[in-house]
């Protein structure tokens, strides 16, 4: 079933959440009982996140350096259909720019229509680590506007090779993501919007949000958008805060601010078990809000991690 489908049919707030595949080399022990913690909340649906090849850099015996390029969290499209196929509920696999080619994207996109996915969350990625700049790659996409667009073409039947017949055309519902608080990138909250209002007059269904602690922040997003002409449902991401270097690490890797309550909190955190607490009552303050206010869906961040968001979910609903 599409998102934007169970979104429209639902008569009050849903639940969906967002998990890491295992690093290479390690199980998917982890993941499934994160799931299994969360199915009797009755998830909608589980976006699953996708991870570009990074490059490494190792010193050799003799001094000299070696440059591999290693994919850490392989399997997304595996471990999605897999989900789906175990346990019934919808998934949301990533599609990147940074990373791909357009060629290996229409691949991607091919397999997960084979495989019975219905759904995509269209983003353009991080770039290269220590790469100051965003590079896609030289036949791959730029932004996560030309991605929706070749998503939308593949809806037509029109693929990269002009000349091929009998063309199946694939229709997946397409996500995209928004930033209450602006991309990083992004001179301003004003030009951010208007790159967003591309991807959704491009094509893109509806929109889901990096994490924000205000929740005003959001409702004032949700305006603003509004008030440009988005339409589609705007769907709030809540990250629970799990360790204590969360207070300075998610505002310097996101770009985001806490609320000073929030953070004077965090701060007088003796452990990693004190700031979990914290974190997940902000989360059940934040989720309960978004709930009595129809936010369209609850979209949580796990990030591997089940067991306050169990908790965060039950007190929410």
């Amino acid at each position: 079933m599409k998102v934007i489908d169970i979104i429209d049919k639902a008569k009050s707030t849903v639940f969906s959440f967002e998990l890491l595949p295992p690093l290479k080399g390690n199980d998917t022990g982890r993941m499934y009982q994160t799931i299994e913690s969360l199915t009797d909340f009755d998830p909608k649906y589980i976006n699953i996140t996708t991870h570009r090849d990074e490059l490494e850099f190792k010193e050799m015996e003799d001094g000299t350096i070696v440059k591999r390029t290693v994919r850490k969290r392989p399997g997304t499209v595996a471990i999605a259909a897999d989900i789906q196929h175990k346990y019934g509920i919808p998934v949301v696999p990533h599609i990147l720019c940074g990373g791909f080619t357009k060629s290996e994207t229409e691949h991607v996109l091919i397999d997960l229509n084979f495989l019975g996915i219905e759904n995509v969350l269209a983003l353009r990625g991080d770039g290269v680590k220590n790469q100051h700049v965003f590079k896609p790659d030289p036949n791959g996409h730029a932004n996560a506007n030309e991605l929706v667009g070749q998503i939308k073409d593949l809806q037509k039947g029109k693929y990269l090779e002009p000349d091929l017949k009998n063309n199946t055309p694939l229709d997946f519902c397409i996500g995209v993501a928004g930033y209450p608080e602006k991309h990083f990138e992004s001179p301003n909250l004003d030009m951010d919007l208007q790159y967003l209002k591309q991807k959704v007059d491009t094509g893109a269904d509806y929109i889901v949000t990096q994490m924000f602690f205000d929740n005003q922040i959001y409702y004032d997003f949700v305006k603003k958008c509004r008030d440009i002409g988005i339409t589609v449902p705007i769907i709030p991401g809540i990250k629970p805060i799990n360790l204590k270097n969360q207070l300075t690490v998610l505002p310097k890797i996101f770009s985001i601010d806490l609320p000073g309550e929030l953070a004077n909190e965090l701060a007088k955190c003796k452990n990693n078990e004190e700031a979990k607490r914290v974190g997940t009552e902000w989360a059940i303050f934040q989720s309960k809000d978004l709930v009595a206010n129809n936010a369209p869906s609850l979209h949580i961040y796990t990030y591997g991690i089940g067991d306050n968001v169990s908790e965060i979910i039950k007190a929410a609903f």
